[in-house]
């Protein structure tokens, strides 16, 4: 429904349905909180605290030193850290310095690495100590020249690269002035699977990130507390997701983002019983976890009030169970890397609908549109392909005219994704066009995982799919046919996929048969084993 007539009736007066977007630049949005609030505290970081004006001064010096060694405007810098303070302090020195964030995810192999780096062709990485040695073993096949390495405790690892702290330490004065044109100078690079099998830079301006806040801001400022809100930031902020929700959402409200590296569940309670956090972005697993914890609200959990839940289906008894605990509201959406990345939400100023991620953010439209052409929109209650248009769409697709030209067509983003919308607009999202597989919050490609299974010599054919998963969401599975006279168990070429890939993407159930199922020109239907394994589970 291109008419937004429906959905927008549900926005009260006191929410804007259409945002100015000013014209700032995202080092512009730090620092006028750091203006307003200087000893706000920021960040939070296993009891130790950086106030607005010291992660200024931090991001500021480390601009300061990335120009030193040659980073000018445009120029792409690679960040591949667990949530960390350092983390924040590289993004904005990236960014006042005039470059180009390009995330990278410090779950990735030497391959997946490699292709990142080659294809943003940075020059400048800070990377976990952690995964240096994987970025090391690839450093030779790409125009990488200076590696800032972070480590979170004392290490002995030997390194002929900088430590954080030995760059940090040749900061004299300020960065040089960088003029930022922020609806057309390129913030971040998110990297995304292709439907090519290559990984694809979604080009997001300050534009389109500074928009995606406001838009939340707006949906959300009836729960908001300037100057005293806290997040739990524990999704990755590699991750969109994390990185618009919590880190610059939080910068923008002048808020404290508690950050943990990882998803550990004794250490997130504990961290909510220390803290008291009031906002909590989080993926379905995560609320699985604390749901389950026998003792969850020993832990004073009911100092949340939303969880913006994304990135994965929420199931409907899990949201009543963690609402029940925690007396906060679990508010799904819907977002992707091309869209900085939200686009949809459940409100909290109006009705909320299980199943469905909600209705558009202010000044976003959408509309389902036919799956053929993708021209002819459907009537309403019908499937058809998922589009959108709004400030947070990005500028296209780093050095790929021709998957642009796809994804984006006459001011439309299109999703990929099968969806249809209710009689009072709320979407609900039933299929990925794609075939993408969501375990634990990570998207994965089966393309990225079939190609890896084909390098085995065992193996003649393979497809794989996501299956149903009460913990992750989705979970993994293969389907192969091996080679005539080839054996290989499925703990060994488990085993084989471990050391190919990111673990998040290793499938944990693999079933070799004599033949997969195909259609009359050979492509293997991937469908059909999707079907059985859902009448199956």
């Amino acid at each position: 429904m291109s008419s937004k007539k429906t959905w927008l009736a549900h926005y009260p007066d006191s929410i804007a349905k259409e945002i100015e977007i000013p014209n700032k630049s995202l080092p512009q949005m730090l620092l006028e909180t750091t203006t307003n609030y200087p000893q706000n505290n920021a960040l939070s970081f296993f009891g130790r605290k950086f106030t607005y004006q010291e992660l200024t001064k931090a991001a500021h010096g480390f601009a300061s030193v990335l120009q030193k060694k040659g980073v000018q405007k445009g120029d792409r810098v690679a960040i591949m850290l667990p949530n960390c303070p350092q983390y924040v302090i590289a993004y904005y020195g990236i960014l006042i310095a005039g470059g180009i964030v390009t995330q990278v995810n410090p779950m990735l192999v030497e391959r997946e690495i490699e292709h990142i780096l080659n294809d943003s062709g940075a020059e400048t990485l800070i990377v976990f100590d952690a995964v240096y040695p994987r970025v090391k073993s690839v450093q030779a096949n790409s125009s990488l020249s200076t590696i800032v390495v972070v480590s979170l405790q004392p290490s002995e690892q030997t390194m002929e690269d900088y430590s954080f702290e030995v760059f940090m330490a040749e900061a004299t004065g300020a960065p040089i002035p960088v003029e930022i044109d922020p609806e057309h100078d390129v913030a971040v690079l998110q990297y995304t699977g292709g439907t090519t099998g290559r990984s694809k830079g979604a080009m997001l301006t300050h534009r389109n990130l500074y928009a995606n806040v406001l838009q939340s801001y707006e949906f959300f400022k009836e729960k908001t507390n300037f100057g005293k809100d806290k997040f739990l930031t524990v999704i990755p902020l590699f991750h969109v997701f994390g990185m618009t929700a919590c880190m610059n959402l939080g910068i923008f409200t002048a808020a404290e983002s508690i950050l943990l590296p990882r998803f550990e569940l004794e250490e997130v309670l504990q961290t909510i019983k220390n803290e008291q956090p009031t906002h909590f972005p989080g993926v379905p697993t995560m609320y699985v976890a604390i749901t389950n914890h026998p003792k969850a609200e020993e832990y004073g959990i009911n100092s949340i009030k939303t969880c913006n839940s994304g990135s994965a289906p929420m199931p409907v008894e899990l949201m009543r169970q963690f609402e029940g605990k925690t007396g906060a509201k679990i508010l799904e959406g819907y977002g992707l890397s091309e869209a900085a990345p939200v686009t949809h939400c459940n409100p909290i100023f109006a009705e909320r609908k299980p199943g469905s991620v909600g209705i558009g953010y202010p000044s976003t439209d959408y509309k389902i549109v036919d799956l053929g052409n993708g021209t002819e929109e459907v009537p309403v209650g019908e499937l058809g392909e998922l589009i959108i248009k709004g400030p947070q769409v990005m500028k296209g697709y780093w050095n790929m005219p021709e998957e642009t030209a796809i994804t984006l067509r006459d001011g439309w983003l299109y999703t990929g994704d099968i969806a249809r919308v209710d009689e009072d607009g709320y979407l609900y999202i039933v299929d990925r066009k794609k075939d993408l597989i969501i375990a634990s919050g990570y998207n994965i490609y089966p393309r990225d995982v079939e190609e890896v299974i084909y390098e085995h010599p065992a193996v003649q054919e393979a497809v794989v799919i996501g299956v149903p998963d009460p913990y992750r969401g989705e979970t993994v599975k293969a389907y192969v046919v091996l080679k005539a006279g080839k054996e290989i168990s499925e703990e060994e070429l488990i085993e084989y996929c471990r050391k190919n890939m990111a673990a998040y993407k290793v499938p944990r159930m693999i079933e070799f048969r004599d033949e997969l199922p195909k259609t009359n020109v050979g492509k293997i239907l991937r469908r059909a084993l999707r079907e059985e394994a859902a009448n199956l589970s």
